[in-house]
C-alpha cells in the first residue's frame, strides 16, 4: 500500500473517531438532568382591616381570599409568623371539649398552626363570618378556599399578620376606604391651618380659598409629596 493511501486511510479513521466522539458528547448532554430552579418562595400577607389573605409566590400575587378575623375582644395578633404544622380533618380540642372531623368541627377540614401558640388559619362551621371580625384570633376561611390554599402552601411558610393598612396591603388588595382617610384628614387639616384658608376678601367679596378649593388642596398634596 502507497504512502499515500495510507494517509488517506488515516485521515478517515480520525474522522470516523472524532464523529462518533462527538456523537457520545451530544448523548450524555441529552441525558443531563435540568437544574432546578430553587424552592418556591412563598408568602401569606394578612390585611386584618381589609379581611383579606394574599398568597405571593416569588414575588407575584398567586391568589387572594376573603377570610374572617379576630374580633375587638379577642383580636388577631400582629407580627410575621411561619405555618409551623398542617393537619387535615382536625380534632378539636379546647377546655376539656373535643370535637372530631365533621360538619360540627370549629376549625373545619383543615388547620395551618402559626408559630404563635394557639393561633391558626383555618375553616370554620360559621361559614357566614367570613369577611367579618368574628373570630378569637384566628384566620377563618371558607371550606372551598381553605383546602385549595391549604394544598398550595407548605411548612415553614412566613405569614404576615398586618393590623393596619400600609403600603404593602394598598398594593395587594387594592386602597379602601380607610387609607385614604388618613390622607384626605390630612389634606383639609392642612388647608385649614394654611394662611389661605383664612385669607383677607378679594375685590369680588369672595375669599381666595372659596374662589379655588381644588387649587389649594393640589398645592397641599405637592407640598406632601
Amino acid at each position: 500500500m502507497t504512502g499515500l493511501k495510507l494517509s488517506k486511510l488515516a485521515a478517515t479513521v480520525a474522522t470516523a473517531v472524532l464523529l462518533t466522539t462527538e456523537a457520545m458528547a451530544q448523548g450524555d448532554a441529552k441525558q443531563q438532568p435540568v437544574a432546578s430552579a430553587g424552592p418556591v418562595k412563598r408568602l401569606i400577607v394578612v390585611s386584618l382591616e381589609d379581611r383579606k389573605l394574599a398568597l405571593v409566590e416569588d414575588g407575584r400575587v398567586k391568589k387572594v381570599y376573603t377570610v374572617a378575623v379576630g374580633k375587638p375582644s379577642t383580636p388577631s395578633p400582629v407580627g410575621t409568623f411561619t405555618i409551623e404544622r398542617r393537619v387535615a380533618n382536625p380534632t378539636y380540642r379546647h377546655d376539656g371539649k373535643t370535637v372530631l372531623p365533621g360538619p360540627g368541627n370549629p376549625v373545619g377540614t383543615r388547620w395551618m398552626g402559626l408559630s404563635i401558640h394557639g393561633y391558626g388559619i383555618h375553616g370554620t362551621n360559621q361559614p357566614k363570618s367570613i369577611g367579618k371580625a368574628a373570630s378569637h384570633g384566628c384566620i377563618r376561611m371558607s371550606r372551598t378556599d381553605l383546602e385549595e390554599f391549604y394544598d398550595m402552601v407548605a411548612v415553614g411558610d412566613t405569614v404576615e399578620l398586618v393590623g393596619q393598612r400600609n403600603a404593602e396591603t394598598a398594593q395587594l388588595f387594592g386602597d379602601g376606604p380607610n387609607p385614604a382617610a388618613p390622607a384626605a384628614q390630612a389634606v383639609r387639616t392642612a388647608i385649614a391651618a394654611s394662611p389661605a384658608a383664612n385669607p383677607s376678601p378679594s375685590s369680588n367679596g369672595q375669599s381666595g380659598a372659596s374662589a379655588n378649593p381644588a387649587a389649594s388642596a393640589i398645592a397641599v398634596l405637592l407640598a406632601m409629596r
